[in-house]
């Protein structure tokens, strides 16, 4: 570009004197000549995506502007046509409702088991997986989350074993795996597993920038064209070159200095796994299956300190350590690493969970904690709410029955028109359409007592339901 004076987008013609903001307005262009366009890729985007497929053993890749949620919301309509069934791991990303709410499709969901203590989701089993297809074999895809955001790992290569010889599309929302597949110290990725389409988010644990991912396709099960289709609708007509650039950027390091970078990543994090583990009154938590590059700590419910929250935990290392954790669940925390870590970063979270595990010996040594806060009574197993309505079908109820907004407390029972979710992660726990159980009452209360935010309501603590004296007239379900 050296000499070229543009008469194109964008406005600020890569002039950064104009605002006087470091800003990368240099290399912030757009589909001119010699730079390819990423929904008719031909050239140098075409070289880029071709390169990445080869970093992350696919067959077809795509750059993500948008981040992984266009990516996931094109694999399922691409994959499905309107009112199909599909399979849907309930701990799926709220990218993947509102997918199945764009097409209009027929969720059934495949549940994983609580872990007591903590409550996190565990892995989605395969006899999981062949039960709901044995009960639905007209399911078109299935969808599920490994690693989820507490970093689960489902048995992916098996999953796919089952669903390929049923002839369905398997999906793999892999956001928060990025960085699987080079080191032994972490899974092989979906692509490596059997998977037909896998969703990256390369800016979670990879050193890339915001919003970018990647959506891989192998095999033939997955309708490509219909994916493609979909992709050119849903991102942006002028996609961000920096962002792309970022993204080529983040597999030329992979491809160039990879190797070394995960070596030393991974001795950082043994050494930071083997400290964490020696702690009293905190835990390191990991299932059978899991995505060691999460540090998820949480606290031991011993009598005298169950009343110390995953919540108050974060404020604490936010506050007086200055250390900003991913997210704080009821009763514990989780603390996203990757190879950009470095010796000093981890030193002070380690060094920090050590001074509080000692405190917690002693509830008052830790001021502010403990004080008037609802304990948490650990996790619950899924307690179904029934689908009374899709969730394509509520905007029609509404209009027909009428609506009304009341407290969560209220809500059991009813049929709800909106969501609610603790973000993050984003992960439903009422979807439209469903009447609510006693125990998603229960907890929904227990995440706000432990301070957690619930989302996806237009009134916080209230959430729109149909009007009662219509509940028992039956759905229009069919």
């Amino acid at each position: 570009m050296s000499g070229h004076y543009g008469f194109h987008m964008p406005g600020h013609k890569r002039n950064a004197g104009l605002t006087n903001v470091d800003l990368p307005y240099g290399i912030d262009i757009t589909e001119i000549e010699g730079f390819d366009d990423l929904h008719h890729a031909e050239g140098v985007l075409k070289q880029a995506q071709e390169r990445a497929a080869k970093v992350f053993h696919a067959e077809e890749t795509h750059f993500l502007v948008n981040g992984s949620t266009a990516g996931i919301l094109s694999a399922v309509i691409g994959s499905t046509r309107r009112g199909d069934k599909v399979a849907v791991a309930r701990n799926c990303h709220k990218s993947v409702y509102n997918a199945v709410f764009m097409n209009g499709l027929r969720p059934v969901y495949l549940y994983p088991e609580i872990i007591e203590e903590t409550g996190i989701n565990t892995e989605i089993t395969v006899r999981e997986v062949e039960r709901v297809l044995t009960e639905n074999p007209d399911v078109r895809a299935l969808v599920i989350t490994s690693p989820t955001y507490d970093g689960v790992v489902s048995d992916v290569k098996s999953i796919a074993r089952v669903v390929h010889e049923r002839g369905i599309v398997l999906i793999v929302d892999e956001a928060h795996g990025a960085h699987f597949g080079f080191h032994p110290y972490f899974p092989q990725n979906g692509n490596q597993q059997g998977a037909d389409i896998v969703i990256h988010s390369l800016h979670k644990t990879l050193p890339a920038l915001t919003q970018t991912a990647l959506l891989h396709i192998n095999g033939a099960a997955a309708d490509r064209e219909r994916v493609r289709q979909y992709l050119h609708m849903l991102q942006s007509s002028s996609p961000s070159y920096v962002l792309m650039a970022g993204i080529d950027e983040c597999a030329r390091v992979l491809t160039e200095r990879g190797e070394g970078l995960f070596e030393r990543y991974v001795c950082l994090l043994d050494k930071a796994r083997e400290r964490l583990g020696s702690l009293q009154n905190l835990r390191l938590v990991e299932t059978e299956r899991y995505d060691r590059s999460k540090l998820l700590i949480a606290i031991k419910h011993r009598e005298e300190i169950n009343k110390f929250t995953g919540k108050e935990l974060y404020n604490l290392l936010n506050e007086k350590y200055l250390l900003q954790m991913e997210m704080a669940g009821p009763g514990y925390i989780v603390a996203m690493t990757s190879c950009a870590d470095t010796d000093e970063g981890m030193e002070r979270l380690i060094s920090a969970m050590e001074e509080i595990d000692r405190k917690l010996a002693n509830m008052g040594a830790i001021e502010g904690c403990g004080e008037g806060n609802a304990s948490y009574s650990g996790g619950c197993r899924w307690e179904f709410n029934e689908q009374a309505y899709l969730p394509f079908q509520v905007e029609e109820a509404a209009e027909k029955i009428g609506e009304e907004r009341i407290s969560f407390e209220e809500c059991a029972g009813r049929i709800v028109l909106e969501y609610a979710y603790v973000y993050p992660p984003g992960i439903p726990l009422i979807v439209p359409g469903e009447k609510v159980s006693v125990e998603t009452v229960r907890l929904l209360k227990e995440y706000e007592k432990a301070g957690l935010k619930i989302e996806g309501t237009k009134t916080p603590g209230e959430i729109t339901v149909l009007k009662e004296r219509e509940n028992s007239e039956g759905t229009i379900n069919g």
